[in-house]
């Protein structure tokens, strides 16, 4: 026999069971899209502390609606290895070309990190960074309908050892920090350079090459990557997403074993 009362108590309270223990994290992702996911995959397979936030109620960015609305994603030969290794298996479509049913490469991002360890709380989002001794160590939240909405209420807080921005074009994260704390960024004029236009074998590259860690404790990944540091856009093809969120994942890696 069903109890309502007992329904609602098992849902607060795991909740707050997994909330709580997101409060102090190795690794903190702002963004659901494709890099985030691949970057939470790799950390939490190597079995770091890990949690990702979106502000949205689905997760994935914008690989749900593949080019234009057509559900169909491209991923070129140099991200085939990562999609081998999370069991999606690529249509040849030309030589170098691969395409996939975007709903089944969202899903699927989301399942193999969930099942390696990452954490995932949808429907809250970020005002703000914790600033400790000139470095980015933790997020200041609050559910996502709140800043939509324009109210006044007060946030929570928690730690990171690492922030991941994967906001996505507006690079929410890194543009909060500058806006807020006025900091030079590690980039080629020390401010927020801009998403330049459509070149997609340029932007493929510059995603991977300007993935890393623009202020200390404060990584960008996929198109805040390319926002951050003045990369082309290269629209509904997704290796470079793929390949960025892994780059991200290994330089937090490597930053956190030898900070031991």
């Amino acid at each position: 026999m069903l109890n309502e009362v007992t329904i609602s108590r098992a849902i607060i309270t795991r909740y707050m069971d997994k909330l709580s223990a997101a409060l102090d994290l190795d690794v903190a992702i702002v963004g659901g899209g494709p890099s985030g996911l691949v970057a939470g995959y790799y950390l939490a397979k190597a079995g770091k502390k890990v949690a990702l936030f979106d502000r949205k109620l689905s997760i994935g960015g914008g690989i749900w609606g593949g080019g234009m609305m057509f559900n169909e994603i491209v991923v070129q030969e140099a991200g085939n290895g990562i999609l081998q290794e999370l069991d999606l298996q690529g249509t040849r479509y030309e030589p170098g070309y691969y395409t996939l049913d975007s709903v089944l490469v969202t899903a699927t991002l989301i399942c193999k990190a969930m099942r390696a360890g990452l954490q995932i709380f949808n429907l809250i989002g970020v005002d703000d960074v914790v600033i400790k001794d000139n470095r980015v160590s933790g997020l200041v939240i609050n559910w996502g309908a709140v800043s939509t909405l324009g109210w006044h209420i007060d946030p929570l807080t928690l730690f990171s050892r690492y922030v991941l921005d994967a906001t996505g074009h507006d690079a929410e994260i890194t543009t909060i920090l500058v806006r807020k704390m006025g900091v030079n960024l590690n980039t080629e004029t020390g401010a927020i350079v801009g998403e330049k236009s459509m070149d997609a074998e340029t932007g493929e590259e510059d995603t991977v090459k300007n993935t890393g860690e623009v202020y200390p404790g404060l990584l960008v990944s996929g198109m805040a990557a390319n926002a951050v540091c003045g990369g082309y856009r290269m629209g509904p093809v997704f290796g470079g997403m793929l390949l960025s969120g892994k780059r991200a994942a290994e330089l937090m890696l490597h930053g956190l074993d030898h900070a031991r």
